[in-house]
């Protein structure tokens, strides 16, 4: 069931949100009366994305940046925040996965690009929204993956990265809840979207 007035007036931000788990998201709490800003690297994707939300009725930007650029990322939530005047919810779900080589075949820079997409962005994105949270509280999901528990052979870089996200959602919860910013983790599965 869908309810426009449930989230009516908040502003939520998707990153990743041009394609699968996060376009799905940000759909849904468009749908639900979010205002959405997707912050993705895939233009065309977002630029999509944006026209299909608004010919459905949702009230959506889309900001170009890579969630590993911290200056990028600074911009990102400052045009944000000046178009809406508030961000109520951050979902960090932009995020790469991996080729799946044996150990000895991956590269430190394959690794350091899924850290950093992965786990650093995560932590970048949060500082940068947390700004303009602090003064009315809000939310941050996190997505993780049951990878932080469950791996699967070859999938070092990514399963590093989903498990230092549920060890950084528990230090963020802990060091965010006295500005009213709940913190969570979600760890799907392979989703169909």
């Amino acid at each position: 069931m869908v309810c426009r007035e449930r989230f009516r007036d908040r502003v939520c931000v998707v990153t990743g949100g041009a394609r699968g788990i996060g376009a799905a998201i940000a759909y849904r709490l468009g749908l639900e009366g979010c205002r959405v800003a997707v912050i993705d690297i895939d233009e065309e994707a977002a630029r999509y994305r944006i026209e299909n939300f608004e010919r459905n009725g949702i009230e959506a930007m889309y900001v170009r940046a890579d969630v590993s650029v911290e200056e990028e990322v600074a911009k990102a939530m400052d045009a944000i925040y000046r178009r809406y005047s508030s961000i109520n919810v951050l979902v960090n779900n932009a995020g790469i996965g991996f080729s799946g080589r044996e150990l000895e075949e991956q590269s430190y820079d394959e690794w350091r690009r899924v850290i950093d997409v992965n786990l650093t962005g995560v932590w970048i994105c949060s500082k940068h929204a947390v700004r303009y949270m602090k003064a009315s509280g809000g939310a941050i999901v996190n997505i993780a993956s049951t990878r932080a528990v469950q791996s699967e052979p070859n999938t070092e870089p990514y399963t590093a990265s989903k498990g230092g996200i549920v060890a950084l959602t528990h230090a963020l919860a802990v060091s965010l809840a006295k500005y009213r910013i709940r913190v969570v983790a979600v760890s799907p599965g392979w989703i169909d979207t």
